[in-house]
């Protein structure tokens, strides 16, 4: 399965390429990514929730590592098969950043994993697009933001538990423009 994604972040390329360099906060924005571990200079450990309420964990490497570019495949041997690129382009009239996602995996139990998946909801395509707007939330404002009918996110994982929408304050404002300060 092979999936692109791109969304417009609110903030400079090198703000947006570290977030997502540092592997562990793709946990705060991915729905189905457990948790994230780096074991090496570009080894790292994936921990993920899979159909029928089990757990796949795999090793990946990073194979390409710039600025403008992450990229990563599975080892040999893994629970999940997969590769991709993240590219972090510069938006049109310096608007902040562009970033394009392409994923390639192999589901989990093939053509019936991608069946019961879609059976229960989980449609591949549409959940990257959701991890995206996540990510684009978290760097913007540093939380995931939910409207007063979903503050618990989806009821039954009560995944990423966040605070109703509101207008940030002016001193969250400034702490968002202190923590930007610190990443540039």
């Amino acid at each position: 399965m092979e999936l692109t994604s791109t969304t417009t972040v609110l903030a400079p390329p090198q703000e947006v390429y570290g977030f997502w360099h540092r592997l562990e906060n793709l946990a705060t924005f991915m729905a189905h990514l457990d948790d994230v571990r780096v074991t090496g200079p570009s080894s790292s450990h994936w921990v993920a929730s899979a159909p029928f309420d089990t757990v796949v964990e795999w090793d990946a490497v990073t194979t390409g590592d710039a600025p403008e570019r992450i990229a990563w495949a599975s080892v040999e041997g893994a629970d999940v098969d997969t590769s991709g690129e993240v590219l972090f382009v510069p938006a049109p009239g310096g608007r902040g950043t562009e970033v394009r996602v392409r994923l390639r995996y192999d589901v989990p139990a093939g053509a019936l994993g991608r069946a019961a998946a879609r059976y229960f909801g989980d449609d591949p395509s549409q959940a990257l697009d959701d991890d995206l707007r996540r990510f684009k939330q978290v760097v913007e404002t540093g939380e995931v933001v939910r409207s007063e009918g979903a503050p618990w996110g989806k009821r039954a994982r009560r995944e990423f538990p966040q605070r109703p929408a509101r207008p940030l304050s002016d001193g969250e404002l400034q702490e968002l423009r202190g923590r930007r300060e610190v990443l540039a």
